[in-house]
């Protein structure tokens, strides 16, 4: 069984440079990869591409690369909650290119699978179909979409095995297995990394084969964007 354990995030992230483009799991604030961005802040790199479902908040998640100017473009389906990312658009610093949810993770998924484009009907007649090819499948119109094509993909998971065996845990698990294999390097960070064999093969939810390093992560802060509560 190959060990794909790494010792901490500054391995984890070891060959990261300026320019690359990054997938990062998650929705909202619910299941991000908080060390592998955490990391990416303190080394600075610049002209970064992130695929990410959102662009966190303010101080928190990608908000935190977008504050220290490290993002060059940014491909995301909900992006409401940045007012820094919202200032950084319309200034036109920030290339931005929003595209349907469910189109983020075909796209995701493809490149995962290994498939160059896939064919959904979302956006047909509007501006996100404008100069992509379209064709008709019984009788309705389908938009062609290219499969991403990224450096990196960061995801967090509940739990993981040295192998890169993979469980999400309730609704971390969204973006997150779509992205797993969907890079040429895909790095997970896990609340508890286990030895090879403790994990139940039935509820594993990616295998190791998606994963090229692993490891512990710590100091989870698990933020909640819009906290709402029942009135006693």
């Amino acid at each position: 069984m190959i060990n794909k354990k790494v010792a901490n995030v500054k391995s984890a992230l070891e060959g990261v440079k300026d320019d690359m483009t990054f997938m990062f799991g998650g929705f909202g604030l619910s299941g991000i990869p908080e060390n592998s961005i955490a990391e990416l802040v303190k080394k600075n790199i610049k002209g970064l591409t992130c695929i990410s479902n959102n662009a966190g908040v303010d101080d928190f998640g990608l908000g935190l690369l977008l504050q220290q100017k490290q993002v060059k473009k940014m491909i995301s389906s909900y992006v409401g909650e940045n007012d820094e990312f919202e200032r950084q658009m319309l200034s036109g610093e920030l290339d931005v290119e929003l595209i349907p949810q469910g189109t983020l993770a075909e796209r995701c998924r493809a490149a995962q699978a290994g498939f160059p484009a896939v064919y959904t009907p979302a956006g047909y007649g509007t501006e996100v179909a404008e100069g992509k090819e379209t064709r008709e499948f019984d009788g309705k119109m389908y938009v062609l979409e290219h499969a991403f094509k990224a450096d990196f993909s960061f995801v967090k998971a509940w739990k993981g095995d040295a192998a890169g065996n993979l469980i999400f845990k309730g609704t971390a698990r969204n973006f997150n297995p779509n992205m797993c294999g969907a890079a040429k390097i895909t790095v997970a960070e896990v609340e508890e990394l286990v030895p090879v064999g403790e994990l139940n093969p039935n509820e594993i939810h990616i295998p190791g084969i998606f994963v090229q390093r692993i490891f512990q992560g710590e100091l989870y802060e698990k933020r909640i964007e819009q906290r709402t509560v029942r009135q006693r």
